[in-house]
């Protein structure tokens, strides 16, 4: 493990490579590289993944009277300003019943679904369409299972490029399509799952045919670790100390890579010290866990699973491209990893919609997971504890309407209907009702008549 982590060093060197001090630097083998002066994503010489690095490293003061959201951070970011809608300032909910029910000193959760697009996605899009015009590329393409072909498809329009999104055929959420197709993305559905398609993305960008902005994409984290610096100033503004652990959702491990560059950054600037690092600990559903296998087994890397499946589908996927940061983030920060079911996830999407925070299945791995460290005595009872929750209720209409009561239907008479609430007859929606009021909870029809139109354009 240590040498993974002298890869991911931060040093004072300022290489020749630098445009007014950024680069990319491989975190494999040390090469470095102008930032923009051509489209990359690996390592010309042995592929490894870059990372962006910067020669002056800000410290919380100079983000004071910078405004709000991204952009606020901008000198911890490669631009000023980038493509913004605007994204960030996302709220640090409490939530006093969950806190109560998980046994921790402090519970807050960091409600990524409340951005533009409704994901975290859209930091990473920021920054990445704008590094998309200072190479001067016409087409953007992604690989996703929903969140990420919705906010490029967005940040796309914003910047009047072209799009192309690649989706697993049949595995994406329909609000989540639908997103996509409104803001004129070119949807291409693949007979394949989700790492399939990125397999496709990259074939295609490794062509010179469109730019890639998957968390592949070193440029996407820039934007992702702004979570990380909100977290920090929101809770130590309210604590008057920092977070003891944040507990996240883990597809590509992106925002795990992401946050622990934050903290690094933060660490080498002096602005924090190396024992307020939070503990970085991820959250994965048991059908698709390649990285709790590797934090539990051990392992210097990740082993792709081909066949993966959860109702989470924000997080199914088997070969997280972020491994080689996230791993080390995890262990470095004396963080861990937990495998949930579909059913312990669904109980805490319910769990937070108790305390009107809406989120979609992935989302709730995260408080899923804390519950179930908190019962193994990994997570201690004196612990502050920030949860990230990454998506909007509404982005899985249909998982929505499974997790949440059945619609009671009544006379239409008053003293009847009184008669109705005082008998307090309500029975939980079963997954097999879900279709039938999927309208009331989230608009779906109008999802499906949207999907019909567009096959029919077809």
């Amino acid at each position: 493990m240590d040498t993974i982590m002298a890869d991911l060093e931060l040093t004072d060197d300022v290489p020749p490579a630098a445009d007014d001090g950024v680069w990319l630097a491989c975190i494999e083998c040390g090469e470095t590289f102008a930032p923009f002066d051509e489209v990359r994503y690996t390592c010309d010489h042995c592929e490894g993944l870059l990372e962006v690095r910067y020669a002056d490293l800000p410290t919380f003061d100079e983000f004071e009277g910078e405004g709000s959201g991204v952009w606020r951070y901008h000198a911890a970011l490669p631009f000023d300003v980038g493509v913004t809608l605007p994204e960030g300032d996302t709220p640090l909910h409490e939530v006093p019943r969950i806190e109560e029910s998980a046994g921790v000193d402090s519970l807050r959760v960091k409600h990524e679904g409340m951005n533009p697009t409704g994901s975290f996605k859209d930091r990473g899009m920021t920054v990445g369409v704008r590094v998309a015009q200072e190479v001067g590329v016409d087409r953007l393409a992604c690989a996703s299972t929903g969140n990420t072909s919705a906010a490029l498809a967005a940040y796309g329009a914003r910047a009047g490029l072209e799009t192309l999104v690649l989706l697993p055929a049949g595995k994406v959420a329909a609000g989540k399509i639908a997103q996509a197709a409104l803001h004129q993305a070119r949807i291409l559905e693949v007979d394949g799952n989700f790492d399939q398609c990125l397999d496709r993305v990259q074939d295609l960008a490794g062509r010179g045919e469109a730019y890639l902005l998957n968390s592949l994409n070193p440029f996407r984290l820039e934007g992702q670790k702004t979570i990380g610096l909100e977290i920090m100033e929101e809770h130590y503004a309210d604590y008057g100390e920092y977070p003891d652990r944040i507990v996240l959702p883990v597809g590509n491990a992106g925002n795990t890579a992401a946050l622990y560059k934050c903290f690094r950054e933060l660490v080498k600037s002096g602005a924090i010290t190396e024992d307020q690092v939070p503990k970085l600990t991820g959250a994965q559903a048991e059908g698709a866990a390649p990285m709790v296998e590797a934090i539990h087994e051990g392992l210097e890397e990740t082993n792709r699973w081909e066949d993966v499946e959860t109702r989470a589908t924000a997080i199914r996927i088997g070969n997280p491209v972020n491994a080689p940061k996230a791993l080390p983030g995890i262990r470095e920060t004396g963080g861990t990893a937990v495998a949930v079911s579909d059913e312990e996830i669904t109980e805490a999407q319910r769990e937070l919609a108790g305390e009107g925070v809406g989120v979609e299945p992935a989302s709730a791995a995260s408080i899923a997971g804390l519950h179930k460290l908190r019962e193994a005595g990994v997570v201690e009872d004196d612990e502050s504890v920030v949860c990230l929750t990454t998506g909007h209720m509404l982005k899985d209409p249909d998982a929505a309407a499974a997790a949440g009561a059945d619609p009671e239907p009544v006379p239409n008479d008053t003293d009847d209907i009184l008669a109705h609430i005082d008998d307090g007859s309500s029975v939980r929606r079963g997954a097999s009702k879900a279709a039938k009021s999927l309208a009331l909870v989230a608009g779906g029809l109008g999802v499906a008549y949207l999907l019909r139109k567009l096959r029919s354009k077809d």
